[in-house]
Parts: structure tokens; C-alpha cells; sequence
């Protein structure tokens, strides 16, 4: 009985004689079959990108946002549920502005994490409230900080990256990133590279639906700001990532 779940899922605070909860399994299940989501840390900021399902033609492009600004130093990527991701995105805005008005300079990196973090904990310990079916990529690069790349997960854990990779696409695309020279990098030239990792590797999946790639950053480009990277260089990095998948598909051709 406690392999399948049945009779211990009905509430987060009911674990399996084998120590699991399944509803957090369940929300991690709707983290793995959402849209890609990768981060990467460079030496002089932190860049995510998103792949955002177009789910109609008629759909303004800045609906559905997976990429949100928290503060001027912070940002994040919600992989899951957009309606779940959107809760945390006003609680990480109010734990940002809260902190600002208190003791005056911005929030830190961990500070921060922490507090979604344990926010997140809390819809897990009650029967009343179910857990958030969402994962958040979150990037702070302040003044007196170096960039920062944290991952908050269903459960409530976090932890701290050089790069990571969510969604459906994020075991061949951590694959990837490995290959990366974080320390090398800069942001100009990771926009490229999560494009191409997003494009090539995390689409074997879902090639025949419709998306668009939606980026954020904070880097020394922006003056340490969090904003979206601009269209020129989102539209220039994805038509390069076209590119040379598009030669990858060729040379698999010839070899057949």
C-alpha cells in the first residue's frame, strides 16, 4: 500500500510507513513535467531563461510570465505551476519590501531564500493547505554581494548553485551545464549558451508545441539590476541556438 500512496496521500502531514510524504512527490511531479527552466552564475551576474509555452496564437507575449523581478537586486523563474509560483512571487516582493523598510539597505541572498524557503515549508506541515506545486529559481546579485543562485523546491529545501536546470528538459539540460566555465563566463555570452541548452537539449519532449524563451538577469550589464533581457538579445540568442540545432538534426541525418 505504501509504494502507490493509497491512503497516505490524502494529507502533507500523513507520511508512509517508509518516511515519505506523497503529496510533496506529487508536487515535484508537476515541477518535472512543467516547461524548462535553466540558471547559470558568470562572473559578473546571474542570467535564467525559460521556456514559456505558447498555448494560442492570440496570447499577448507577456502573458503567463515565468520570470518575474523581486527586487532591484533580485529576480526569479517559476518552474510548475504559474498560479502557485505567482503566490510566492508576491511573498518574496513583500518579504524584500519588508526588510528594505526595517533595516534599510536591501535584502540579502540567503536571507531572502531562507524566508521563501520556510514560507514554502509551512503549506507542507498542515492538512488544511497543500503544498505548492512549483519550484523557484532565484538570483540576487547585490552591492555588497556576490551573484547568488538559489533553488527552492516543494518541500520547502533550498540550496545554492552554480547552475541549474528544471522542467521536463532538466536531466539533459544539467547535463549541459556541467560543461560550462562558470567563472569564465559572462552574462552577455551565457544568453547564448541557456538558449542553446533549452533549444537543443531540453526540447526532445515537446518539439511540436509552440514556445517562446523569456530571460531575466542581474548582472554588471544592467548596473545590477534586475531586469528582462532585452528582445534584440534574446531573439539574436535564440535564432543561434536555431541554428545549431538545426545543424545537429543535419549531421544526425548524414550519419544515417
Amino acid at each position: 500500500m505504501s509504494g502507490i500512496g493509497t491512503g497516505y496521500d490524502l494529507s502533507t502531514n500523513t507520511f508512509s510507513p517508509d518516511g515519505r510524504v506523497f503529496q510533496i512527490e506529487y508536487c515535484s511531479k508537476a515541477v518535472e513535467n512543467s516547461g524548462s527552466a535553466v540558471g547559470v552564475r558568470c562572473k559578473d551576474g546571474i542570467v535564467l531563461a525559460v521556456e514559456k509555452i505558447i498555448l494560442s496564437r492570440m496570447m499577448i507575449d507577456s502573458s503567463l510570465r515565468r520570470c518575474h523581478i523581486v527586487d532591484t537586486h533580485a529576480c526569479l523563474a517559476v518552474a510548475g505551476l504559474s498560479a502557485d509560483g505567482r503566490v510566492l512571487v508576491d511573498r518574496a516582493r513583500e518579504e524584500a519590501s519588508q526588510y528594505k523598510s526595517i533595516y534599510g539597505s536591501p535584502i540579502p541572498g540567503h536571507v531572502l531564500a531562507e524566508r521563501i524557503a520556510n514560507f514554502v515549508h509551512m503549506y507542507s506541515l498542515y492538512w488544511f493547505v497543500r503544498p505548492f506545486g512549483c519550484s523557484i529559481m532565484l538570483s540576487v546579485y547585490g552591492e555588497k554581494e556576490n551573484p547568488q543562485l538559489y533553488v527552492i523546491e516543494p518541500s520547502g529545501v533550498v540550496y545554492r548553485y552554480n547552475a541549474c536546470a528544471l522542467g521536463k528538459g532538466r536531466q539533459a539540460g544539467r547535463t549541459e551545464l556541467e560543461k560550462l566555465e562558470f567563472d569564465k563566463l559572462t552574462c552577455r555570452e551565457a544568453v547564448k549558451e541557456l538558449a542553446k541548452v533549452i533549444v537543443v537539449n531540453c526540447r526532445e519532449e515537446g518539439k511540436d508545441k509552440q514556445y517562446d524563451l523569456e530571460m531575466i538577469w542581474v548582472c554588471d550589464e544592467s548596473n545590477k539590476k534586475a531586469q528582462m533581457v532585452p528582445k534584440s538579445i534574446v531573439t539574436e540568442a535564440h535564432e543561434y541556438a536555431k541554428r545549431v540545432a538545426e545543424s545537429d538534426d543535419e549531421m544526425d541525418d548524414d550519419d544515417e
